[in-house]
């Protein structure tokens, strides 16, 4: 019988409350915000992207239930049984079983503890899944065994690669009809130029499908599914031992063709190593079926014994002329930086949650640490560990780690945000962001509708930073907020959550443009304006919008590219276009 929502809300707030009140491996030094090198050691962090409906989610819940993190694993689908998975939240993800924001879970498994970030595949959401991964010291590429690599994939794989995480790959779906294996290593080996080391191969597929053959061990695992939700019955057997294999698959064929496979695997596949894997030069292969759970639990325990620990972060350098370093974790005094901002994890008390990746250094309940980009000194008085919707108040947590602080009050946190403590300032390399492709007025439909009510909506969803507000240049602060979007299904869900999260009926008016470009951002507002209203001045700007961004920066609307290429390739104009903005250093 599937678990109620009731009964995942009870085992989640159990395993958050677990993983709070465990306590840390060792004591650290009187006085010193370093992180014990044990726990250090012990983390494993990693972020899953796939195109969507590769299984993203399903895996992401039997990792949960091989770590003993859940008793029951939930189905994707809200209308396979009346649940929604445990990662996806929000209501239109139940709804709709897609994920369209990124979920942090923590678990314990063996002597490690795994911060498992669960990404959305929607196109739309690609900017909650780069901040993710800005967050990830590991990547799980999860591919679609019948269909092989799609455009997401390959898209978010780019930003892995570019990022140097070890990528671990996991062909999913096996027991539905796939390519051949052979064909996926080649399209992956093509794609992106990286050699291919097989750690688990399948036998079979589809309805054929039996279990798949351990590289390492040379251990055939044959799954036996259980009932809905539990983990699948598995029988280990050695490939020396022929007859046993051959009586546990029962298929002559597949048997002939594993004896084929595997000989082809020693001749022609690379043997994993560990220095190109942790460089991104090659990725760590595995086959399987998350649902029926063929495969999850060697590529988990390889992960455990392959995955990067926690890596040092690049500092943003002060000056042009200066060299870029990096902060370790080891290093003597906290710090972090805001990733991802979540509204309303606990809907009761419309809080928004700032998502904080530990770099370096230890956090303590209580300590005091500066916001970098204020300068501002904060109390960390709370933090929660998180695990999907459910939080609970932590003591201590180290790098590697995600940990969840409260928004103070009037918004200070920004996706990218510093925090640390100790005297020295420090700032992260950006996080990437992508250019606005959809522009809307978010207007109430109803006569009277709180005002209170919407501004906070709006204030708190965008913060999350999924969509950004503009203003039509000269507009005054009462006017109806201008949304930026990269995609529809974004506005989709701030229609959606300001409905049932902040009882306020909204619609989105559309305009008429499709490009944004900020204009010489990296001058002051003042400054910057003045470039675009000389340019205005000439004549070059008809019928561009003319709009600004929260830091007051001119943010120029476009209808086509042509106009936008003409302008950019105006020396005389100096208008430095760019498709996107950091905050101003400075920024209150």
């Amino acid at each position: 019988m599937g678990l109620t929502k009731f009964a995942i809300a009870l085992l989640v707030s159990a395993q958050a409350l677990r993983l709070a009140q465990k306590p840390s491996r060792c004591s650290t030094r009187l006085h010193s915000n370093a992180a014990p090198a044990e726990e250090i050691e012990r983390r494993r962090n990693l972020a899953i992207i796939s195109h969507p409906d590769a299984g993203k989610t399903t895996l992401t819940e039997k990792l949960l239930l091989y770590g003993d993190a859940i008793q029951q694993a939930g189905m994707v689908k809200a209308r396979a049984n009346g649940r929604s998975s445990t990662s996806d939240f929000l209501k239109m993800e139940r709804e709709r079983g897609i994920s369209i924001s990124s979920t942090c879970l923590t678990f314990e498994y063996g002597a490690s503890r795994v911060n498992l970030m669960d990404t959305p595949g929607h196109a739309d959401f690609s900017e909650d899944t780069y901040r993710t991964l800005s967050a990830a010291d590991n990547a799980v590429m999860l591919v679609d065994g019948g269909k092989g690599l799609e455009p997401q994939t390959r898209k978010l794989f780019g930003v892995a690669q570019r990022s140097r995480l070890p990528v671990f790959t996991f062909v999913n779906k096996l027991d539905r009809p796939a390519m051949s294996p052979w064909e996926v290593l080649d399209e992956i080996a093509a794609e992106f130029g990286l050699e291919t080391a097989v750690r688990t191969w399948p036998i079979g597929d589809g309805e054929r499908f039996r279990g798949v053959l351990d590289v390492e061990s040379d251990q055939v695992w044959i799954y036996e599914r259980g009932a809905r939700g539990d983990k699948a019955s598995v029988t280990k057997i050695d490939y020396a031992d022929e007859a046993a294999v051959a009586a546990a698959v029962g298929d002559e064929e597949l048997v002939a063709q594993l004896a084929e496979d595997r000989e082809m695997i020693a001749e022609l596949t690379p043997a994993l190593d560990d220095e190109l894997l942790k460089t991104g030069a090659m990725t760590a292969v595995y086959f399987g079926s998350a649902m029926s759970d063929a495969g999850v639990e060697p590529f988990l325990d390889e992960f455990i014994s392959l995955g990067s620990r926690p890596a040092p972060r690049t500092l943003r350098a002060r000056k042009a002329e200066e060299e870029k370093t990096q902060l370790a974790p080891t290093g003597d005094e906290f710090a972090g930086y805001v990733f991802k901002m979540q509204a309303n994890l606990d809907p009761k008390h419309r809080d928004c949650m700032a998502y904080v990746r530990i770099v370096s250094g230890k956090f303590t309940k209580g300590m005091k640490v500066t916001h970098a980009r204020t300068g501002r000194p904060l109390t960390l008085a709370t933090a929660a560990m998180l695990f999907g919707s459910g939080k609970d108040t932590i003591q201590d947590a180290f790098p590697g780690d995600i940990i969840g602080l409260n928004n103070p009050a009037g918004g200070l946190f920004q996706i990218g945000d510093a925090l640390h403590s100790g005297a020295a300032s420090v700032a992260f390399e950006p996080i990437p962001s992508f250019s606005p492709e959809c522009f809307g007025y978010l207007r109430p439909t109803e006569v009277g509708a709180s005002k209170k009510s919407f501004q906070k909506g709006v204030d708190q969803l965008l913060a999350e930073g999924a969509v950004q507000r503009l203003k039509q240049r000269g507009s005054g602060d009462g006017e109806d907020p201008l949304l930026a979007a990269v995609g529809e299904l974004q506005f989709e869900v701030v229609v959606d959550r300001m409905q049932g999260e902040y009882g306020v009926a909204c619609a989105i008016e559309r305009v008429s443009y499709t490009i944004a470009r900020w204009a010489q951002p990296e001058l002051s507002p003042e400054d910057a304006w003045a470039v675009v209203d000389r340019a205005r001045g000439e004549g070059a700007l008809t019928g561009v919008f003319f709009a600004e961004d929260v830091f007051q920066r001119p943010v120029l609307l476009f209808r086509n590219q042509f106009t936008v290429d003409r302008l950019e390739n105006d020396a005389d104009l100096d208008l430095g276009l760019k498709p996107w903005a950091l905050p101003p250093a400075n920024a209150p």
